[in-house]
């Protein structure tokens, strides 16, 4: 689960406003990597408009992590721009981990989230202090959110404090410079690209017994942006990032554009 955040906090993060505006839908396809094995596939739909926004994702393991996991996810969000902030009606988290289903609905109220749904119930982790709940948004409004900042800003310089119903996390990025990533048969993408280092960092809902954040440090990681459609907006081409369970991971761009996933030409 961790995991799944991990690689949506690097494949919805965008770029500058000195390239296009966002066409009204985006639809991009990445292959997850480790250990030389590929092992998930994440599907992302995004429609960010100037007065509302809703987002999807769709994860699941691959390989041979899908042949023992069997792991499948699916979030959205819809909401709407509130003086330049994210304003969600309602995340719906469904997925299935370890033969176990598992469902979130959260619901917001004056800018707070209210879990209407948590299965199953979280027993085994310390709860989350109302004080991190509080103001905070679900991941896709974060990354919604990440993606207006950065756009103004023309950097990726941006914090922002996500809940999901079971953990209160940090999520941080800064612009580290341009360049250009070599063409290897996984991406369907090589050229210059914009990196941008990021960092998660859970700040509560640890588990029951551990030794909260010294027990989890903070996961880094690293995304390649470039513009690869014609008048659309800077996407996230390749990320490198840490995982709690198998060591290093990369995830390449394999197709992008808006509605359907069409494949992308090389660029030099």
């Amino acid at each position: 689960m961790r995991l799944a955040s991990i690689v949506l906090a690097g494949t919805l993060l965008a770029g500058p406003a000195a390239w296009a505006q966002s066409p009204a839908e985006m639809h991009a396809s990445y292959a997850t990597y480790a250990a030389g094995m590929e092992v998930a596939a994440v599907d992302a739909d995004l429609l960010l408009g100037p007065y509302q926004y809703q987002v999807q994702l769709d994860y699941h393991a691959t390989g041979l992590l899908g042949f023992f996991n069997h792991g499948r996810q699916h979030d959205e969000v819809d909401g709407i721009w509130h003086a330049g902030q994210p304003e969600p009606h309602a995340y719906v988290a469904t997925g299935i981990w370890h033969g176990t289903a598992h469902r979130t609905l959260i619901d917001y109220r004056h800018g707070d989230p209210v879990v209407r749904e948590l299965e199953p119930p979280d027993t085994g982790r310390q709860p989350v202090p109302p004080n991190l709940q509080a103001h905070s948004v679900d991941t896709l409004s974060a990354l919604a959110l990440l993606i207006r900042q950065i756009a103004r800003t023309r950097a990726c310089d941006a914090s922002v404090r996500t809940f999901d119903g079971r953990r209160a996390t940090e999520l941080s990025a800064h612009t580290a410079g341009w360049e250009r990533l070599p063409q290897t048969g996984r991406s369907a993408y090589s050229g210059p690209a914009l990196r941008c280092d990021f960092t998660s960092q859970v700040l509560a809902g640890f588990p029951t017994g551990s030794g909260g954040a010294k027990d989890h440090p903070p996961l880094h990681g690293s995304a390649w942006f470039a513009a690869i459609v014609p008048n659309g907006p800077p996407l996230p081409v390749r990320l490198r990032f840490e995982t709690d369970w198998f060591g290093d991971a990369v995830t390449y761009l394999t197709a992008a554009g808006p509605g359907a996933p069409p494949q992308v030409a090389q660029q030099r």
